[in-house]
């Protein structure tokens, strides 16, 4: 490490060598060693007052001892001309003592290096610049070179062992490490294995993970690059970098080239500002090249990831490039307990802990929020100065992923406290007696983010579709809170809690009616033309295709479906308003509430002490 450090900063001391050369030249290495210089024709006039005592003659200069004060000075003759000559012709006769001496060898030196310094320093400081851009960029000026990573003999150590939660796609990659193992086996009876494999899937689902395991079974070299690193602002680079990748590819074949968020280089061609020659589309033009011209018998098998997949060029989705599409999706319960198990795996937990029951707790996390999840549950034990990570941390965790850290130094008036506690069980009340709802797990009125409280909903299994009676249920679960606040304060008591309930509840309505066809009056039909701008890959605005009475039509059963809700979380608060009440007196005394004492509360079993 010592002598890298010396070797990168070698130009630097370089420089300051040549600086005190200069210096020291400059203050030891001239005529007469600090003496007074005068002018050559101040000599002529001592020596015609015959006040030279000797000249001292060094090439072309002289040092001047005088006769009558004894000074020493210093000065230079003309070039090419001999002393004794100049003297004669001035008529200085008789001619004072001349000593003539052979000029330094060093000084000569330093007088080279005086009259070259200039070209010297500018010379350290350029390549001085270029060793530091050497150092940033990998060789200077090789801006066409790959900036792929390159893990050779040291292998990923990742393998499927590793990776869980992701069952079926494991699978479709386990030939993927079968033909790079034993590729004859596949080429003998004519088999051709997916040049390209896309993993598709939202951030966090184990992409770049599933990529490693795959070098890691196959024990080949990996590549690994993202797609922005192909692209920089000089025209060219791009598609440089792509045949420089596939280039080193080859030479190490069989092996991997991982592509990390390819859609940031693979967007369709001529959506961006700059037509069909744009640096990014040259790049993508040379990696569809590069994937096509593949020998069938070279082992190299790209690997990209993106979940994007509806914005990448048609071009390299097409068989014989990205020809194999594995999708990964959020893990569902049995998923998550693999993938807990994994990240748990070598820490100390307490054995009381259920993760079947902690992954019930969790739906839609990702591995990655699984990950963070185990990690934030570690973070707590050790900070509670605990030996094992206990269910309360795992609980406590939980609600820090999905909220934030609790905001306890947050100042909050007694009256908002009430008005959150009964906000807050008007929709724990409805989600427990409304039919199709989900169970009520938690209630809190600990501030977290930008919430003042939160109650949580866990379905009771894993689904990948909704029905209508599920959404009425969501409908009427988010006005809860809002009919809560009414019953207990008044109507001109409300606040704006909840905004984000009323919001997400009309955007819920609006869908059921122009996306699901789940309108009575406007059948099953869907309304509006969701555009999405492909140069940015996102929605960003919906094309009414219908006139204004349809418009009108709509609106309206919005407004109807968001006033059914309403009439139906009314109707059960006003039922159960000695539940409501005890439920958010509970809160007020103990802020958070779940487990079995949730539930005889909801039963009215188990009463508040003011209640």
């Amino acid at each position: 490490m010592k002598m890298a450090w010396h070797k990168k900063n070698g130009y630097v001391y370089l420089f300051l060598g040549v600086a005190l050369l200069a210096i020291f030249f400059t203050i030891f290495s001239g005529p007469g060693n600090g003496t007074k210089e005068i002018s050559f024709s101040e000599v002529v006039a001592l020596a015609e007052r015959q006040d030279v005592q000797e000249i001292v003659v060094r090439g072309d200069d002289l040092t001047i001892s005088t006769r009558l004060s004894g000074e020493v000075f210093s000065s230079r003759k003309e070039q090419g001309a001999s002393l004794v000559e100049i003297l004669q012709r001035n008529g200085i006769n008789p001619l004072p003592k001349i000593i003539i001496q052979g000029s330094s060898a060093l000084s000569g030196l330093f007088r080279i290096v005086l009259n070259f310094l200039p070209l010297i320093f500018f010379g350290a400081v350029l390549l001085f610049m270029m060793r530091q851009a050497q150092g940033q960029t990998g060789q200077t000026f090789n801006f066409g070179r790959s900036k792929a990573k390159v893990l050779l003999n040291n292998h990923p150590t990742v393998s499927f062992a590793d990776v869980a939660g992701v069952d079926e796609a494991k699978d479709e990659l386990t030939e993927v490490v079968d033909f790079l193992k034993e590729p004859n086996k596949f080429l003998e009876l004519g088999a051709r294995i997916p040049r390209g494999v896309l993993l598709v899937g939202p951030p966090g689902t184990g992409k770049t993970l599933l990529a490693k395991a795959v070098a890691g079974e196959a024990k080949v070299p990996f590549f690994t690059i993202s797609g922005s690193e192909f692209v920089e602002m000089f025209v060219g680079v791009g598609a440089s970098r792509v045949r420089d990748l596939f280039d080193q590819a080859k030479k190490h074949a069989p092996c991997i080239v991982f592509v990390d968020e390819i859609d940031a280089v693979g967007r369709h061609r001529g959506a961006g500002l700059g037509g069909g020659h744009d640096e990014r589309e040259q790049t993508l033009n040379q990696i569809l090249v590069e994937m096509d011209g593949f020998d069938t018998k070279a082992n190299v098998i790209v690997i990209a990831a993106t979940n994007r997949p509806d914005i990448l060029d048609p071009a390299l989705l097409r068989p014989g490039r990205f020809d194999r599409r594995v999708t990964l999706d959020a893990p569902d319960t049995l998923g998550r307990v693999g993938i807990l198990k994994v990240h748990l795996k070598g820490k100390p937990m307490d054995d009381s802990i259920d993760l079947q029951y902690i992954a019930k707790q969790t739906p839609g996390f990702s591995g990655a929020d699984l990950a963070n999840l185990v990690n934030e549950a570690a973070l707590l034990a050790a900070r509670r100065d605990k030996n094992q990570v206990t269910i309360d941390e795992f609980m406590e965790s939980i609600d820090r992923v999905i909220a934030g850290p609790a905001r306890k130094s947050r100042v909050i008036t007694q009256r908002e406290r009430k008005v959150t506690a009964f906000h807050e069980s008007g929709h724990a009340v409805v989600g427990y007696f409304v039919p199709h709802a989900d169970p009520v797990a938690k209630i809190t009125i600990i501030s977290r983010g930008a919430m003042g409280g939160y109650t949580r909903f866990l379905p009771k299994e894993d689904r990948n579709m909704i029905s209508i009676n599920q959404f009425h249920a969501q409908l009427a679960v988010a006005m809860g809170g809002r009919v809560a606040e009414e019953m207990v304060f008044g109507a001109d008591e409300i606040t704006t809690g909840a905004s984000n309930d009323l919001e997400n509840a009309t955007k819920l309505a609006r869908n059921m009616v122009t996306r699901y066809g789940m309108s009575k009056k406007l059948g099953p039909a869907t309304f509006g033309n969701r555009e999405e701008l492909v140069f940015l890959g996102k929605e960003v605005s919906e094309k009414q295709n219908y006139g204004h009475t349809v418009a009108e039509k709509i609106d309206s059963e919005v407004n109807k479906l968001l006033e059914d809700a309403y009439k139906t979380a009314k109707e059960i608060l006003k039922s159960q308003k000695s539940i409501l009440e005890n439920v958010a007196n509970y809160l007020l005394e103990h802020e958070t509430v779940e487990g079995d004492d949730l539930t005889k509360l909801l039963k009215g079993e188990l009463a508040s002490s003011t209640g």
